[in-house]
């Protein structure tokens, strides 16, 4: 696998474009606003459809396990990205912002 820039969690810049690959009830209650929802096991079939290959996109998951994995996958597709370091627990630590679509206060699972 290629190798990936790695971005700590507070340094994403405000206008990134962020790619969740958490599954649907993880992103329902708490995710980056405007971020990109394609679950890890959904990428192979939807990333061509779905994805920009002219845009940068900083791949986070809770932890940072899944989003590594699917960074270097992409990387070799041809596409720009970036790992989100520490993932979504560090983005929390971090005080960036969440949305929910639940309606609820967002919260990370």
């Amino acid at each position: 696998m290629s190798d990936v820039d790695t971005v700590p969690a507070a340094e994403v810049p405000a206008e990134a474009q962020i790619l969740d690959v958490r599954e649907a009830y993880e992103y329902e209650v708490g995710h980056a606003p405007g971020a990109v929802h394609i679950p890890v096991d959904e990428i192979p079939v939807r990333f061509d459809a779905e994805l920009d290959p002219d845009v940068d996109y900083y791949v986070i998951c809770r932890t940072g396990g899944r989003s590594i994995q699917i960074a270097q996958w992409l990387t070799v597709q041809g596409y720009s990205v970036f790992f989100v370091g520490g993932g979504y627990d560090a983005w929390v630590t971090a005080q960036r912002p969440l949305a929910s679509v639940t309606g609820e206060e967002p919260r990370i699972l």
